[in-house]
């Protein structure tokens, strides 16, 4: 369970996000959808603890998360927008660092490494260098570096923005069944089609959210 309390992220005198409350349960997912600029990422980044936020508070099952290592501890992932991939490490590599720094056996790690890379259709490009994939393909492996992770909450940034309507179909199957296993999963979007396959749908504007479709 992923509470949101009040949350206010500003930028000086810009305030992205404005007084937000939210709760996604273990199980279902919220799409947050609105043009570019509405504040999406910085909700996101901020129930990750990668943004401080100005006021509010983000709970974990009860837990007050407050940065980023905190939040990491208590199972939030976030698929940035823009991938946030090292570009001199392989596809493959860059999936393992973040389950090895979290002290998982390393024969486990190639398991789930190699399962997330398949899950994406990747499978054959896991010692690929970055910067040799396509912008799609770079996509896909920041998805499955999220899905390796197996997170209790899962924060998917504009994930299938640069993906085709197949592999967009592909991570949108990916992000529900991981709410199946139950994680609570938030993603943000400017695809309409893309919100309407979630649970539930709320829209941002000037660093404002409403509901369209409560969970």
């Amino acid at each position: 369970m992923i509470t949101v309390t009040k949350l206010t992220v500003a930028y000086d005198d810009l305030v992205a996000v404005a007084d937000v409350s939210l709760r996604v349960p273990p199980g279902f997912v919220l799409a947050v959808s609105g043009p570019s600029g509405a504040g999406k990422s910085s909700l996101l980044w901020a129930l990750a603890g990668a943004v401080r936020a100005s006021s509010g508070q983000v709970e974990v099952d009860g837990l007050t998360i407050s940065d980023r290592p905190t939040a990491a501890a208590h199972g939030v992932v976030l698929i940035p927008q823009g991938n946030g991939l090292a570009r001199v490490l392989t596809a493959r590599e860059n999936l393992s660092l973040p389950l090895l720094a979290q002290r998982t056996d390393p024969e486990a790690v190639d398991r789930q490494v190699e399962q997330a890379l398949a899950d994406v259709g990747l499978q054959d490009s896991g010692d690929h260098l970055v910067e040799e994939l396509s912008g799609g393909e770079q996509q896909r492996v920041a998805v499955a570096r999220g899905l390796a992770q197996q997170g209790r909450i899962i924060l998917a940034d504009e994930s299938t923005s640069e993906l085709d309507g197949t592999n967009r179909e592909r991570v949108l199957d990916l992000l529900r069944r991981e709410a199946g296993r139950g994680a609570a999963v938030i993603m943000a979007t400017h695809d309409l089609n893309v919100a309407a396959g979630a649970d539930g749908h709320a829209t941002m504007d000037e660093g404002h959210l409403t509901w369209q479709r409560r969970l």
